[in-house]
């Protein structure tokens, strides 16, 4: 069935109808994605208040939409298990003392060569926790500590250059990349929040060690980690509790334990281990789940097909106050952008190429690495356009524009092959990094 566009005017809008355009740009609105579904009179009361008229997809709106009704299973076999409940939540707006306002104090070229040797550095601090913890021995997590503070400084600083390694970065250890990729997910996410550096420390440790329960179970089952019998589920499960355990006399702080047992919780109580729910989640628990559900996402085990990061923040953005805390979401959308920085993408000329960074100000015009020519052609070498900047003053017809989101690993998308031309010169990757 094909959908068609209709406009009307704003006090017309009803719950279940889908919001396809405005009467003004997006990014002058706080909405933070293109497109979305009216869920709630506030949703109509947010638009009224910035629109005089809208397009609704027709198509879309003729399936209104019912909280209490489950539409289906989000992600497979978890969501069957978890009895796809749909409850919406609604919580006081997040509220963080004192927050912090960081500015990006350097460029993408220079701290891609620092990010580069930190994730070098938590490989082998992961390694080592691992190791010793499978001897059954007390780890030393000083190591990890360290390499967290210097994750936090890199983010601090300029936080597209480590978000944009981890996901080039290739890893073929799944659990150290899941961890490691949602760790910086949410230090990104932490740093838009304006947590303190210390919150961020806790957070980021938290994050890098969620996964360590895992070492307890076998490793058939967590290849298959959406396929598991209800039995089987119910034993991977406790790897959030085991993980707890083992950091137990580790010198770590309530925080940092208070992210590794709460990253499986979930908004409406649809998580685990303990089912907890609303404000009785922690703030950084919070932040660690949506990340490490984000991640799992777009990154899954090479068993499961990923999700591109534009569907990723769709989805995210129609879970709110459902499976987290709606303008925790909305700040991770504004942290990341409607396409992430790593994200493969097609410009409407038919190039290709990898978003590099984005702006909350032009959140559908990010930088883009071009790789390809109009053909997808590879080109010899890469070149950095800012949509944003090189849409200035251009007429609707003539703006360059992404026209969809392409699937990671994605023929001939591979920053590492390229030298890359831009404002911050001529540099490759692979030498900055050492890769």
């Amino acid at each position: 069935m094909g959908v068609r566009q209709k406009k009307i005017a704003v006090q017309d809008l009803e719950i279940g109808m889908f919001v396809s355009d405005l009467d003004r740009p997006w990014h002058q609105t706080p909405f933070p994605i293109q497109g979305f579904p009216v869920r709630s009179q506030d949703d109509i009361r947010s638009v009224v208040s910035y629109c005089k008229w809208v397009l609704i997809d027709v198509a879309e709106a003729r399936e209104k939409i019912d909280a209490g009704k489950d539409p289906g299973p989000v992600f497979g076999q978890r969501a069957r298990r978890m009895g796809g409940n749909r409850e919406v939540i609604q919580l006081p707006p997040l509220h963080i003392r004192e927050p912090v306002h960081y500015e990006t104090t350097t460029t993408m070229k220079r701290e891609l060569k620092v990010s580069g040797m930190v994730l070098a550095d938590a490989e082998i601090a992961l390694k080592r926790v691992s190791e010793t913890i499978k001897r059954q021995a007390t780890p030393d997590l000083r190591e990890v500590a360290g390499v967290t503070r210097n994750m936090v400084s890199s983010v601090v600083r300029n936080p597209d250059a480590l978000l944009w390694l981890s996901r080039t970065r290739q890893h073929d250890d799944f659990i150290y990349r899941h961890a490691m990729n949602t760790a910086v997910w949410a230090l990104v996410c932490g740093r838009e929040l304006g947590l303190n550096e210390g919150l961020l420390n806790h957070l980021g440790l938290g994050c890098l060690l969620s996964q360590i329960g895992k070492i307890a179970l076998p490793v058939s089952m967590l290849e298959n980690e959406d396929k598991l019998s209800p039995d089987q589920f119910a034993e991977y499960r406790t790897y959030v509790n085991r993980g707890v355990a083992m950091l137990d006399g580790c010198g770590v702080s309530r925080a940092v334990i208070s992210v590794v047992q709460g990253h499986r919780e979930r908004h409406n109580g649809s998580g685990f281990p303990e089912g907890i729910r609303g404000d009785r989640i922690p703030l950084l628990a919070k932040i660690a789940g949506l990340a490490e559900f984000f991640e799992n996402l777009i990154g899954p085990r090479a068993s499961s097909e990923p999700m591109t990061p534009a569907k990723a923040v769709r989805l995210l953005y129609d879970m709110r106050n459902i499976e987290f805390q709606e303008d925790l979401v909305e700040t991770f959308i504004q942290a990341v952008g409607i396409y992430p920085t790593g994200s493969l993408v097609q410009l409407n000329d038919g190039q290709r190429g990898m978003v590099v960074s984005h702006s909350p100000e032009r959140r559908l015009w990010p930088r883009v690495m071009v790789m390809t020519d109009q053909f997808q052609k590879p080109l010899k070498s890469a070149k950095v356009i800012d949509l944003a900047s090189f849409n200035a003053n251009k007429e609707a017809g003539e703006t360059l524009s992404i026209a969809e989101c392409l699937p990671h690993g994605t023929e001939g998308l591979n920053p590492e092959h390229y030298d890359v031309t831009g404002t911050e010169s001529r540099w490759n990757l692979a030498r900055l990094v050492g890769a």
